[in-house]
């Protein structure tokens, strides 16, 4: 009886460690993306060279890395996801940041912006299963990240953009939940007053010193070298950004705010800035092989995608409708910010909202701790690539911390983060791959469709770098002179 009950428990604590695991999988929308990937093959590959260490052997492990790119985490892991289990995947990596600036984009773009919010869902919708058809096509059978796609089709030089595109997405999206943290926090602590007498700090706010406080409990989550422990907080990110959606959707039904805002039909002038925003609502491609890669049947993956895109446009869309109608033009560029004080869904959202950045630190940085650590001679212990990693990890966070608090402009930055790096992962590499690896198999309207996609994508990027540009240098121009 006994040793039923352990192969039971046994079997029970597998299902919950492989639970954690693809829980950690679902981490990022936007951006950060990337970093869950990075964080599972961080985790497999530096237990893999932790037991090499501790047995004082030549670490092979990081040969075998080097050489054979993400083959890390081919070894360790093997395609599980069912089709609904990679469809909350998906799901998961969408839903994030761009949720709270939907209501903002609609109100200031016009109703009909709406049209562009689902049109760029469907694009993003086909572009995405462009990346499955991609991987299909690869001759060599091992692409198994965007980067590697990147290197299928244009080499080293391809890997590289590919890469250098994905880390500035990252760090964009996290000086952008730095903003985000900076602005709601006080909400919360309106009465606190933070005031440490010495005269470097003579003019600094205590809505940024509460912002300081906060970044720097984050910071030892920077120095874990084992990230599976904080998986939890991936699971965390998920949750925080359903309440953000559960919150604005009761207030709209019971908060006692009468949702009668008329919404005007369009402003084109205020297109291009928009389009970042909506843009960077739909970026998560960077990890979609990763998903495609994890699933039992890949023939589906098509229809992943297009199951999660049309749930999370309708969630963007409500969002951004309910957001509008019940605020109207003093809807802010984060939605929690205009919702009612006294509320307490309003306090729910809001630390729903602060403790979001607080879930993505240390997954974010996964994917610059690899390269970091890839980078450092094998002969260096253990102890002092922890420090170094460390380091490095907290200087970032500091640099993003001073970014954040010299330019507090979130809709700016959000917006320049879609225009400039989102719009290119989203919408034109994939089309780009896909015309340069499967070329020769598609037909002509198929390039011609795609041709244009890579076109409107390239406008999109350069009109909306352009305005979010000038809007944010104004800003910074006006914050200064003030």
């Amino acid at each position: 009886m006994s040793g039923a009950n352990a192969k039971s428990e046994k079997a029970n604590n597998s299902w919950w460690s492989r639970f954690a695991f693809e829980r950690t999988s679902m981490q990022c929308n936007q951006v950060a993306s990337e970093s869950v990937h990075g964080a599972r093959l961080a985790a497999a590959e530096l237990a893999g060279c932790a037991a090499c260490e501790e047995e004082s052997k030549l670490c092979e492990c990081r040969e075998v890395n080097r050489l054979a790119g993400y083959e890390t985490e081919q070894h360790h892991s093997k395609p599980n996801s069912s089709f609904a289990h990679s469809v909350i995947n998906m799901i998961g990596m969408l839903i994030g940041l761009g949720q709270l600036s939907t209501a903002y984009a609609l109100e200031n773009g016009g109703w009909a912006t709406a049209f562009l919010l689902v049109g760029l869902g469907l694009v993003c919708a086909y572009t995405a299963h462009v990346l499955g058809r991609c991987l299909d096509a690869d001759p060599s059978g091992g692409a198994k990240s965007y980067q590697d796609l990147g290197a299928v089709a244009f080499g080293s030089k391809g890997r590289n953009l590919a890469a250098a595109f994905i880390y500035l997405e990252i760090f964009l999206a996290l000086v952008a939940y730095t903003i985000s943290l900076n602005d709601n926090l006080p909400l919360l602590f309106p009465s606190a007053h933070l005031h440490l007498h010495l005269p470097w700090l003579r003019h600094v706010s205590p809505r940024q010193l509460l912002t300081v406080a906060a970044v720097m409990l984050a910071v030892p989550s920077l120095w874990l070298r084992d990230l599976s422990s904080i998986s939890f907080l991936s699971f965390a990110g998920i949750l925080t950004s359903l309440l953000i959606f559960a919150t604005v959707g009761w207030t709209a039904a019971f908060g006692g705010i009468r949702a009668d805002h008329v919404i005007p039909a369009l402003r084109v002038g205020k297109i291009p800035a928009i389009s970042g925003l909506y843009a960077f609502s739909y970026a998560g491609h960077i990890v979609f092989p990763n998903i495609y890669t994890a699933m039992k049947d890949p023939s589906k993956f098509t229809k992943v995608s297009i199951t999660s895109f049309t749930i999370v446009t309708i969630l963007y869309t409500a969002l951004a409708f309910t957001g509008a109608k019940l605020f109207g033009p003093g809807v802010s560029s984060q939605i929690t910010l205009g919702m009612p004080p006294h509320l307490a869904a309003t306090k729910i959202a809001l630390w729903a909202t602060v403790l979001t950045p607080m879930t993505k630190y240390a997954l974010e940085f996964a994917p610059f701790a690899i390269q970091l650590e890839r980078s450092l001679p094998s002969s260096m212990s253990s102890r002092t690539r922890m420090l170094v990693r460390g380091a490095v990890g907290s200087a970032l966070l500091i640099l993003i911390l001073l970014l954040a608090l010299s330019v507090p402009y979130f809709e700016y930055v959000l917006s320049l983060t879609g225009s400039l790096v989102s719009v290119g992962i989203s919408l034109v590499f994939p089309c780009v791959f896909y015309l340069k690896i499967c070329r020769g198999s598609v037909s002509r309207s198929i390039v011609v469709l795609n041709a244009a996609i890579i076109i409107v994508g390239i406008v999109l990027g350069v009109v909306g770098t352009i305005s979010s540009s000038k809007s944010l240098i104004l800003s910074i121009q006006k914050g200064c002179s003030s």
